[in-house]
């Protein structure tokens, strides 16, 4: 997920750079997933239902720009069918406001029974 910061995230890592503001770290972070474009704002299909839910991710201290998840990410078991997975948003868990969002390299559709995953180290953030 290059350079896919929203427009909450640009907002306050400039007003933190030139002074203007101080933005507070979040002390951890939640995954969603979509089934269609989630933009840089508000907008797309995050899953609901089926016994979905957001999940925490731990990342690696960055380097050269870039850093990865930490731990495998392992969504529920879908109790209905979620449909076809393509987008991520990275949230702060604390106040929902949405700090990444991406595309995946390849779409997953989750029907009942199905359980998404990301292996560790697959999910990168990473700033140009």
């Amino acid at each position: 997920m290059a350079n896919n910061l929203s427009d909450y995230l640009e907002d306050e890592i400039l007003d933190h750079i030139l002074g203007t503001g101080s933005w507070t770290m979040p002390t951890s972070v939640k995954l969603g997933l979509f089934t269609t474009d989630p933009g840089e704002a508000t907008g797309g299909a995050e899953v609901s239902g089926g016994s979905y839910a957001r999940q925490t991710v731990a990342f690696d201290a960055s380097a050269a720009g870039a850093s990865h998840n930490t731990a495998e990410i392992a969504f529920p078991v879908a109790t209905a069918a979620w449909g076809t997975i393509g987008w991520v948003v990275i949230y702060n868990a604390a106040t929902e406001n949405r700090l990444w969002h991406g595309a995946l390299t390849a779409t997953k559709t989750i029907g009942i029974d199905d359980q998404f995953k990301i292996a560790a180290g697959a999910l990168d953030v990473s700033i140009d």
